[in-house]
């Protein structure tokens, strides 16, 4: 797919770190011009020079707190403003606590609808005058937990499921304007926030952060975590015109870790 998205315009939520990083380098290699997102200005800082020594591009960034109306209206001015097209946006900001279900504060279940479930909606509503010029394409990094439900992740499940719902959804109304939206479901994936996750964990179950690691992948059979580079190359593969039919579905890169038929 080399040169495949030369003169489009990407725009990464969560784009300083993870996933979201490994799915802005990846189109930047494809000769993209991407806009990442995020709330630490830092973090972005450190990201865009990453971008830039391995793809040549420096891409957009655009600090704010995407958990607003304001933050998500920032985001898409800036763009807006910079290249007046979008060709992608990929909502994958979005981080949500685990625990125990009866330590979680009310707080922490609308911050995770917040940061996750109202920030990609209001950005794929913003930006979908944009993406119906081009015929462009929404991809939402969701999560497994949208179909396995766990007591020690509950709000994230339940924002997972709102989100896979949004999208299903969404991708009907870009049947009729020529938009794709799909997601991908990642699996565990080896990223600061999985780590951050695994800690989460292992205090509410009274271990350690490699056991339970060790367990999950026990338990689910995988060979491996994740890696981010994984989800970038299923998002740079359904915004490319060879995917052009696959649209509303959701995609999980787990290892075959989801079991059951879906």
């Amino acid at each position: 797919m080399a040169g495949e998205f030369a003169g489009k315009i990407v725009v990464v939520t969560g784009g300083s770190r993870g996933i979201g990083r490994a799915i802005a380098t990846a189109f930047a290699r494809e000769g993209a011009q991407t806009a990442i997102a995020s709330s630490s200005a830092a973090n972005l800082t450190e990201a865009a020079k990453t971008i830039k020594e391995v793809a040549g591009a420096e891409p957009l960034t655009v600090a704010g707190d995407l958990r607003t109306l304001e933050g998500c209206e920032q985001l898409f001015a800036r763009v807006n403003e910079h290249y007046k097209r979008c060709d992608v946006l990929v909502n994958n900001a979005g981080a949500t606590r685990a625990g125990n279900f009866l330590d979680l504060p009310d707080a922490a279940f609308v911050d995770g609808f917040a940061l996750k479930y109202l920030a990609a909606v209001r950005l794929s509503r913003l930006f979908w005058p944009l993406l119906k010029t081009t015929q462009g394409h929404i991809i939402t990094i969701i999560g497994g937990a949208a179909r396995s439900p766990t007591a020690e992740f509950l709000i994230g499940g339940s924002v997972n499921a709102a989100l896979a719902n949004f999208a299903k959804g969404l991708s009907r109304l870009g049947m009729r304007d020529g938009v794709n939206v799909n997601a991908i479901h990642p699996g565990a994936t080896e990223t600061e926030r999985t780590v951050q996750l695994h800690a989460q964990r292992a205090k509410a179950a009274g271990t350690t952060p490699e056991k339970v690691l060790a367990d999950d992948l026990a338990k689910s059979g995988i060979r491996r975590i994740g890696k981010p580079e994984d989800i970038a190359a299923l998002a740079l593969f359904l915004c490319s015109e060879r995917a052009r039919h696959i649209q509303g579905t959701a995609i999980a890169v787990d290892g075959g870790s989801t079991t059951g038929l879906y």
